[in-house]
């Protein structure tokens, strides 16, 4: 595949029949795979170049896949184990009633943050906003957008894909992203809050029906102190890299663990603390399976990143930039953007923006750690469409109808966009 270059015009098409193929319910990994043939063959590759085309693009990948293969550890034990439902329930317990909807937000931020899918961080939560809603008076709209806008703030501070897909992509540290997301996701936070808050009297209210149908039986669940062991573990051993680096200890900077081997350590050692040595087998299938979906379509993501890379459409979309006048440092967060929006998904938007864009964003002359938050956050705008699960598993979670779900994305978007805002400012123009 040396010295092939594809035309831009056969990786957009890729792109675009792999869009038009998620929408119309393909699998998204077919439809992902399809568009990079296709497009590789439109662009001028032939078959055996193409093939190569594929190759190169899903091994790119392949740094990504283990560390989100290792992740489904500490996500199965979070999950599985009622850890994560004791961490929310003693967050909403901690507020009262009063400040219902922080606690909310607070609650599926922390839980996401801890390693647990955001799609499984409101499902966690939900039954306790609908019981919280339904007492308080509190629309199911203002409800969902505290949750899915605290996920979101939890998701880029969290160990998972998307986040993985972040590093990966610009060769950073799991632990610098995540920290390095720490103040838009705080920002995002607010934001949610101030929002829900504003609307908590739109839309439909929780009927009595549907808070009793989402009661939990909780005497299963670990308490708290047990509960959080394996997040604090995982936390502890990511920061052990840049703590080294800040205070200028060489020992422990030159450590560089990886979250390869932190993540299933801290669920290990989580489960133990729970007792719960004995379902390691139970807790990590359980967790493999969850992040099946997620490798499958990264693996999808990679042969369409490879086509876009093999292509001169980096080359094209920086002269735009420059033809334009305007700054090379807003291609991240727009690339991050319209990939996640394309595909419905934050980490597989991700995974795009990297692959496809990552070394354009560099010519630019953006950092690489700039690069990463401003893609991250940009793929938390409008990454809830509806070809993607997160907007059917979410609505469903709060008993709402197709109209009723697509009403809480303008607010959605409306917490990705500050935190995007925040990140493009922060790392874009001012560190």
């Amino acid at each position: 595949m040396e010295g092939l270059t594809i035309s831009w015009i056969g990786a957009l098409a890729g792109l675009a029949i792999a869009i038009i193929l998620i929408l119309r319910k393909l699998n998204p990994v077919y439809a992902l795979f399809l568009g990079a043939i296709v497009g590789a063959i439109i662009g001028g590759a032939n078959l055996e170049q193409t093939v190569s085309v594929l190759v190169s693009g899903t091994q790119s990948v392949m740094g990504t896949v283990l560390r989100v293969l290792a992740a489904g550890v500490l996500a199965g034990v979070m999950m599985e184990s009622g850890a994560a439902e004791t961490i929310a329930q003693a967050i909403v317990r901690k507020f009262g009633g009063g400040k219902a909807i922080l606690a909310l937000a607070l609650a599926t931020m922390i839980i996401t943050a801890v390693g647990v899918f955001i799609p499984v961080a409101v499902l966690i939560v939900a039954p306790i906003a609908l019981s919280v809603g339904n007492k308080m008076g509190i629309s199911k709209l203002a409800l969902l957008v505290a949750l899915s806008g605290g996920g979101k703030a939890g998701n880029i501070i969290s160990p998972n894909p998307n986040t993985i897909a972040a590093a990966r992509g610009f060769e950073l540290d799991l632990s610098n992203v995540m920290i390095a997301g720490f103040i838009p996701a705080i920002c995002g936070l607010i934001m949610t809050v101030v929002i829900a808050s504003l609307i908590k009297n739109k839309g439909d209210k929780v009927s009595d029906s549907e808070a009793v149908e989402h009661e939990m039986d909780t005497s299963k669940y670990p308490p708290l102190g047990k509960a959080i062991v394996a997040p604090l573990v995982a936390v502890i051993l990511l920061m052990i890299t840049p703590v080294g680096s800040i205070l200028g200890i060489d020992a422990l900077a030159s450590l560089k663990i990886d979250a390869l081997y932190v993540l299933p350590i801290a669920g290990v050692v989580g489960m133990l603390a729970m007792g719960r040595a004995n379902r390691i087998l139970e807790y990590s299938t359980a967790g493999l399976n969850r992040m099946t979906a997620t490798v499958l379509i990264l693996i999808g993501a990679g042969g369409i990143a490879g086509l876009i890379s093999a292509s001169d459409l980096s080359v094209q979309v920086v002269n735009i930039i420059e033809a334009s006048g305007i700054s090379g440092t807003f291609l991240a967060p727009i690339a991050g953007i319209l990939m996640a929006a394309a595909t419905a998904s934050t980490s597989t938007g991700v995974i795009l923006t990297t692959g496809s864009f990552g070394q354009a964003i560099l010519d630019m002359g953006t950092a690489p750690l700039a690069a990463a938050v401003m893609a991250h956050t940009g793929a938390t705008v409008i990454d809830s469409l509806p070809q993607g699960n997160y907007f059917h598993v979410t609505g469903g979670a709060m008993k709402m109808s197709i109209k009723q779900r697509m009403g809480v994305i303008p607010y959605e978007a409306l917490v990705g966009l500050t935190m995007t805002i925040v990140a493009t400012i922060l790392y874009g123009f001012i560190l």
